[in-house]
């Protein structure tokens, strides 16, 4: 049945079921950024205490042990604050409301992920001509690309896979 005919038949029975997959990929979503954190933070966390203090590798790690617990933080209060089960109640005022508010939110992390690979580079071209611990900017350059990178990517297809719940919602408005 395509989805006209079935937002047409159903829109009682639709807004919950949308509701519920809305929440459950926010919570994947989480998932998906504490499983990369964790992953960083036993890797980093190994590394930066096997490497010379005074080497580009171990601003690196140490650079990604910290961006990756604020990660993991982020992504625990993520999951804890989604509900699967409890959204069915929503009205669709509250269900469009929730979808654009957390579509904005992605949006603006798009952003600040592009700012963060700017700022790497920024980092890794003071390091090449800094004249006292140039290891340390080139380090924390290098983390800020790749975690940025890897937020990037993730954010931006968040946001791509989340969105098209909008077109849905939208479809349930009476005009």
């Amino acid at each position: 049945m395509p989805l006209p005919t079935l937002l047409a038949s159903a829109p009682a029975t639709l807004l919950p079921a949308l509701n519920h997959s809305r929440e459950l990929l926010a919570e994947q979503g989480m998932a998906v950024l504490g499983t990369w954190a964790l992953l960083n933070l036993l890797v980093s966390g190994y590394r930066v205490a096997r490497t010379d203090p005074r080497t580009e590798a171990h601003y690196f790690h140490q650079m990604n042990v910290g961006w990756n617990f604020v990660n993991a933080v982020l992504a625990v209060v993520g999951i804890l604050r989604a509900h699967p089960g409890q959204v069915a109640g929503l009205t669709l005022a509250a269900s469009l409301s929730a979808q654009f508010d957390f579509e904005k939110i992605l949006l603006l992390n798009v952003g600040l992920d592009v700012a963060y690979l700017v700022t790497g580079s920024w980092l890794r071209t003071r390091g090449l001509v800094a004249g006292k611990r140039p290891e340390r900017l080139l380090g924390f350059g290098r983390s800020l690309w790749l975690q940025g990178g890897f937020l990037l990517f993730f954010d931006l297809g968040f946001y791509l896979m989340y969105h098209r719940f909008a077109a849905a919602l939208l479809a349930l408005v009476q005009p």
